[in-house]
């Protein structure tokens, strides 16, 4: 999936984007069964009350085992991989929703991770736009390390605890906006600034995040939101295999 110039321009940069995983018709069947959890669950719950529903709902758990994600998972962080969690982000567009946005944060900083090493891969459930907030990253800000992470002091901040990390204008114009298809995904490094605007449109704006960690990586605290992480073997072995979910449904991303 991936070639040595992506691989490279990842660790240097701590993203890509744009990476096909499904084609139109296939995307257009993992809509579709979004839609239909939405209208069961309601619009403000999908915002982002929907975490680990691979569980629960089978087109989740198809998506955070496709092959084609686990070999771009593999290419970056080697062969012994977790699912740590799946979480959607949903933004509507109009209907005085228009103030949702996603601040600047690291995903690591709240996670009670040892070593605090992740990485995301983002599937584009609906077009992801400019226009209709899609993702924004700072290129390279992961190299520095976790930031200290305040308070966001504008309304409709989608983060668990509110949390965001204060970036200079200098940093904020280096930022670069992650356009995908339905059916594409981005890949991010857990140490990267990355976070999202309004969604201006009046169309929806929904990704699934897929949330990984090399087999070797374990939980020492609680995360943000009071809970121990389910994380399920993906491929290869972990020496934490005790702790470890099993897969839902039948087989994993292995078979």
């Amino acid at each position: 999936m991936l070639n040595q110039d992506q691989i490279s321009y990842y660790h240097k940069t701590g993203y890509l984007s744009g990476i096909p995983i499904l084609n139109e018709v296939d995307a257009g069947y993992y809509r579709e069964q979004f839609d239909a959890l939405e209208k069961k669950e309601g619009r403000e719950k999908c915002q982002i009350g929907l975490q680990n529903r691979h569980f629960e709902e089978r087109f989740i758990w198809e998506l955070a085992s496709n092959p084609k994600i686990l070999d771009c998972i593999e290419a970056l962080v080697g062969s012994h991989i977790m699912l740590l969690a799946t979480h959607f982000f949903c933004k509507y567009g109009g209907g005085g929703e228009e103030t949702k946005f996603v601040a600047w944060h690291q995903d690591v900083t709240y996670w009670g991770l040892e070593p605090p090493t992740t990485m995301t891969a983002w599937y584009a459930i609906d077009d992801s736009d400019v226009e209709n907030g899609c993702m924004r990253c700072i290129p390279g800000s992961h190299i520095g390390g976790v930031r200290e992470h305040g308070k966001s002091g504008i309304e409709g901040n989608l983060l668990s605890i509110n949390q965001e990390v204060e970036l200079s204008d200098a940093e904020e114009k280096k930022a670069v906006d992650f356009i995908l298809k339905a059916g594409e995904i981005s890949l991010h490094d857990g140490a990267i600034i990355h976070g999202s605007a309004p969604n201006r449109s009046n169309r929806r704006r929904c990704g699934l995040t897929l949330r990984f960690i090399p087999a070797h990586v374990r939980q020492v605290s609680i995360n943000s939101v009071g809970k121990d992480w389910r994380p399920i073997l993906m491929r290869g072995e972990s020496k934490y295999i005790s702790s470890v979910e099993r897969a839902p449904f039948n087989g994993n991303g292995s078979s």
